[in-house]
C-alpha cells in the first residue's frame, strides 16, 4: 500500500464512527456504568485518550514506515499503563473489563515485539485486531 493509505483508513474509520454515534443520539445508553467518582472518571479517561493518541501513532508509524514510532506508542500503553492504573479504579472495575483490559495492554507489548520484524501490511492488521477490543469495552462499559 502506499505511505499514508493507512493514516487515511483510520482517519476515514473515526469519521464513520462518528456518524454512527450522532445517529444513535435518540437510543438509550445501555452500557453499564464502571460507577467512577469525579476525579477517578477525569484519570480513567485521561488514561483512555492516551490509548487512542497510541493507536494514532502506531498508524502514523505504520504509514510511514517508522519502526521506533509504532515501537514507542505502543510501549506507552502497554503493561507500564496497566501497573499505574490507580488502586480505587482497579477495584471498581469488573472482571470481564479487567480481562479485556488486560489482554488489550499485552496486545500494545505484542506490537513493540512485532514492529522490530514483522512487514507494515501485518503490523496494520494486528493493530485492527487491538482496535477491536477497544471497540468491545467501548460497546460495554461506560466511564460515569
Amino acid at each position: 500500500m502506499k505511505k499514508y493509505t493507512y493514516p487515511a483508513l483510520f482517519c476515514f474509520l473515526l469519521s464513520l464512527l462518528s456518524l454512527a454515534s450522532a445517529n444513535d443520539d435518540n437510543k438509550a445508553d445501555n452500557r453499564t456504568s464502571l460507577g467512577f467518582t469525579p476525579q477517578e472518571k477525569t484519570e480513567f479517561l485521561a488514561e483512555m485518550r492516551e490509548m487512542l493518541s497510541s493507536i494514532q501513532k502506531i498508524m502514523m508509524g505504520i504509514g510511514t514506515e517508522n519502526r521506533e514510532l509504532i515501537i514507542s506508542a505502543a510501549h506507552y500503553s502497554g503493561n507500564r499503563m496497566a501497573r499505574n492504573t490507580p488502586q480505587s479504579i482497579k477495584q471498581k472495575t469488573p472482571q470481564n473489563f479487567k480481562e479485556i483490559g488486560g489482554s488489550t495492554h499485552m496486545m500494545f507489548e505484542e506490537l513493540v515485539v512485532r514492529a522490530e520484524a514483522d512487514d507494515m501490511s501485518t503490523l496494520a492488521e494486528f493493530t485492527g485486531g487491538l482496535m477491536q477490543k477497544c471497540v468491545a469495552c467501548h460497546a460495554i462499559y461506560k466511564a460515569n
